[in-house]
């Protein structure tokens, strides 16, 4: 089906010039004064127009034109208008581009220029409209920057909202690509710091010899190359939220300054003596298990629970099987309008690969791929081989019913188990079974009880 353009213009001549010259491209609506082109727009909706300023009853003024043009913006406010006005009426041009038309010709028009033009009206109407229909669609999934319609997502935005309004300090563990720094900066924008700084430092990417005095600051002459005062992160965030990235990876020495600094909210710079009282909220991160490391000795148990006033726990990729494709639309439309390419859309096969990928980079690696996909295509429908990814309808055998139950089986009791701790009593209770039986399907399907109950996500001071 064509696309619906309206052409307004006093003059039949000029109205039927174009449309013999856009008629193969359009489906041409044809009006001569504002009443009939409104009656038009309202019953035909069209999405673009070609509209002369100088209409009648008013023809040598462009009064009419502009309230057309205000008449059709008030039906559709993304209506592309396109004003077609004498040499003499730019300035009028410009004030109806000020009205919200997309843009002017002058005549005699030059018929390429102008398909050009309407080429790019539709386009960026239909930019527009996608657009609305995904805000439609997604609802209450977009917050602060983070989209989510699964459960999992819902309970960390609802958690976000409840701990942005205090000053504890937050622990947010998640594997990499998951949104840490995302979440982090949500907390600050919902928070009374808002108005402050959010200053970042990812602790593992900062040799441990130069990250005292990143974090802390030094004083001129305190070592080589210090040629003047330098303020550090912490300082800098002062009033705000400070984002400590890979909180993990912090070297013991500066653990023990860091906790200090967090029992007395004061500071010394590198080289310096005097003490800066700091008034800054921390939010930490880190993708590894700092529960295991302060066993090991990597990290100070007392730092871990000054900052693990609350532990938010992001979910990977991979059990968010609901977002996947939400997030997939979302990236595919905003590359393409970024390199310029139309009506770009998925196959089924490769919606179908993107759900069953195991998504180790999480979000990060999904937003990489859609736009290597985006870039590197040649079709309009983007495939398995675009995305680097196998349709998993030719990849993976079939299971036979007695494997399928087999599996099914074995996920429901190790989920039981990881809730319950590895306790068999009270996993057998919750599965309707007795001790022994579930003693026989453990063995049965080869699942030990140490390792059904590991790995589980901190718990007690965590939200929500």
């Amino acid at each position: 089906m064509k696309p619906k353009l309206l052409i307004v213009d006093d003059d039949e001549e000029i109205r039927t010039q174009l449309r013999w010259a856009l008629a193969a491209d359009y489906d041409i609506l044809l009006a001569g004064d504002r009443g009939s082109a409104l009656e038009i727009a309202r019953a035909q909706r069209p999405q673009v127009a070609l509209l002369d300023l100088g209409l009648p009853p008013h023809p040598g003024e462009p009064r009419e034109g502009l309230a057309l043009l205000s008449g059709l913006l008030a039906l559709e406010r993304h209506f592309k208008a396109v004003m077609i006005t004498g040499q003499n009426d730019r300035d009028q041009a410009l004030h109806a581009i000020g009205l919200g038309a997309y843009d002017f010709l002058n005549k005699p028009v030059e018929m390429d220029e102008l398909k050009l033009l309407l080429k790019r009206c539709y386009y960026v109407a239909q930019l527009e409209t996608e657009n609305l229909q995904l805000q439609a669609a997604v609802g209450g999934t977009h917050f602060e920057g983070m989209l989510g319609s699964s459960p999992k997502m819902q309970e960390l935005f609802s958690a976000i909202r409840k701990v942005s309004t205090t000053q504890a300090p937050v622990l947010i563990l998640g594997e990499s690509g998951t949104g840490k720094e995302m979440t982090a900066l949500a907390i600050h924008r919902r928070s009374d710091r808002r108005d402050g700084p959010f200053v970042a430092i990812n602790c593992g990417a900062i040799p441990g010899d130069l990250l005292e005095s990143e974090l802390f600051g030094h004083e001129k002459g305190a070592f080589t190359g210090a040629h003047v005062q330098r303020k550090g992160r912490i300082e800098t965030a002062g009033t705000g939220t400070l984002f400590l990235d890979e909180i993990g990876e912090l070297p013991l020495l500066l653990q023990v300054k860091l906790l200090r600094f967090l029992q007395e909210q004061t500071i010394t710079r590198v080289g310096g003596r005097q003490e800066i009282p700091i008034d800054v909220r921390i939010v930490a991160a880190t993708n590894t298990d700092l529960k295991s490391a302060t066993q090991q000795g990597k990290f100070r148990e007392d730092l871990y629970y000054r900052l693990a006033v609350v532990v938010m726990q992001l979910p990977p990729l991979r059990e968010r099987a609901d977002d996947v494709r939400l997030l997939a639309q979302v990236f595919l439309q905003r590359f393409a309008a970024e390199n310029s390419k139309t009506n770009l859309s998925l196959q089924p096969d490769a919606l179908r690969a993107l759900i069953c990928h195991n998504w180790p980079g999480n979000v990060r690696e999904l937003e990489n791929k859609i736009k290597r996909a985006v870039i590197m295509a040649d079709g309009r429908r983007l495939n398995p081989a675009d995305l680097e990814l196998k349709d998993p309808a030719l990849t993976q055998p079939p299971l036979t019913l007695k494997e399928a139950r087999e599996t099914l089986e074995r996920d429901i009791i190790q989920q039981t188990l990881q809730r319950h701790c590895g306790k068999i009593t009270s996993a057998a209770h919750e599965l309707g079974i007795s001790r022994p039986t579930l003693y026989e399907l453990m063995e049965k399907l080869n699942i030990h009880r140490e390792r059904a109950g590991q790995d589980l996500p901190l718990t007690g001071n965590s939200l929500p």
